[in-house]
């Protein structure tokens, strides 16, 4: 590779890891108690907790579910029942001052579906969880503060690439993961540094692109909305505004119906951001480790309780489905859990050496130019 090109790449990955580190030393941070998430809403008293009741008690229909959530918050509305694969007898409430409340205005909690007893999330309404989550999805900007951290995702891909640039020219003198011990401190922190990376490569580009993807999630769901919610919407056009909706009963039969074999992530009420004005949605998801992370919209009319459409998936949304559980490692259980925490620190190192050999590059040529003077 000659001189000039290696200049222009290395002037590429010292810049674009520059500009990002910061962010990335952010998120890495606060990445890493989230991978473990469920675990230490545990340890950390913010995770619910049903009280025992006989195994034989019935559960309460949806509607009663419905009527226990909204006598909860007076004056709220229900915008989502969602159900916990690890509480069998616990629905997640989601409620607002309007069904179009944005998220971060909502009050999340569970209702015992057995008896509708209302449960705190501390984890979901403020806990130290939720703060660390908000730090790292949108650093308490909204919308700004995501794609903020998206452009800075952008970045990360891009030291990366121009990383692996780099490195195959460099790995050309050496054998595969040697460490000059017998050279300066900044050589043998060079060599940890590209070896670590290049260790971490695929891993820290899934990272990268998945949370980049997951930055954009507001706008990938609007463009859902606008694309496939909008087209089968047409009927509804001038429609009076929906005065009284059918009682949820029967949506999980209806749906069910709809697609046999699949099973019920959540409901979306008329007015939300994943339904419409007209309409209860019913997310539908599959019994695999893939298909439980990817989501078939049901719509059902609110008032004649009649499936007006299965709509179909983008590939984007699909993309926002499956890259969230993966940019957090909850695909495979406890050991994926494990791995990714110790790639996740492996990370921190590459970005702290990185700072490190930048900050020594930077100051050489300046102690120098001191000596010179002082002879």
């Amino acid at each position: 590779m000659r001189s000039t090109t290696i200049r222009r790449w290395s002037w590429l990955h010292t810049w674009s890891s520059l500009i990002c580190t910061l962010f990335l030393l952010m998120l890495a941070l606060t990445g890493l108690p989230l991978i473990f998430h469920h675990e230490l809403e545990h340890l950390l008293g913010e995770a619910p907790e049903l009280r025992e009741l006989p195994p034989d008690t019935p559960y309460l229909n949806l509607q009663q579910l419905v009527d226990a959530a909204e006598r909860h918050r007076p004056g709220e509305v229900i915008q989502y029942l969602g159900f916990e694969k690890d509480e069998p007898n616990g629905i997640i409430a989601i409620t607002a001052a309007t069904a179009g409340t944005e998220p971060n205005s909502s009050h999340t909690f569970m209702l015992d579906a057995r008896n509708g007893e209302p449960v705190a999330m501390p984890a979901a309404n403020g806990g130290v969880l939720m703060f660390i989550l908000r730090l790292h999805v949108d650093m308490f900007a909204g919308l700004p503060g995501k794609l903020l951290l998206a452009s800075m995702g952008l970045l990360f891909v891009v030291a990366i690439v121009s990383g692996v640039v780099l490195y195959a020219p460099f790995m050309r003198r050496l054998k595969f993961a040697e460490v000059r011990h017998d050279r300066s401190t900044r050589t043998r922190w060079l060599d940890l540094h590209n070896l670590i990376g290049i260790v971490t490569l695929t891993w820290a580009l899934v990272v990268g692109i998945t949370g980049v993807i997951s930055a954009c999630a507001d706008i990938l769901i609007e463009a859902w909305r606008e694309e496939a919610l909008g087209a089968l919407m047409e009927p509804y056009r001038g429609a009076p505004p929906l005065q009284q909706r059918a009682p949820a009963d029967e949506l999980l039969r209806i749906a069910g119906e709809a697609l046999p074999g699949m099973q019920a992530d959540f409901i979306a009420f008329p007015g939300t951001r994943f339904s419409t004005e007209h309409h209860y949605t019913v997310f539908m998801i599959g019994s695999t480790h893939l298909t439980a992370h990817l989501w078939t919209p049901v719509l059902i009319d609110a008032q004649r309780l009649e499936v007006t459409a299965i709509a179909e998936r983008p590939w984007y949304m699909d993309a926002l489905s499956m890259s969230q559980p993966l940019h957090f490692g909850d695909y495979g259980g406890r050991p994926m859990q494990i791995l990714w925490a110790v790639l996740n620190v492996l990370t921190i190192i590459v970005l702290l050496s990185g700072l490190y050999l930048w900050w020594v590059r930077r100051r050489t040529p300046r102690l120098k130019q001191t000596a010179q003077v002082a002879q």
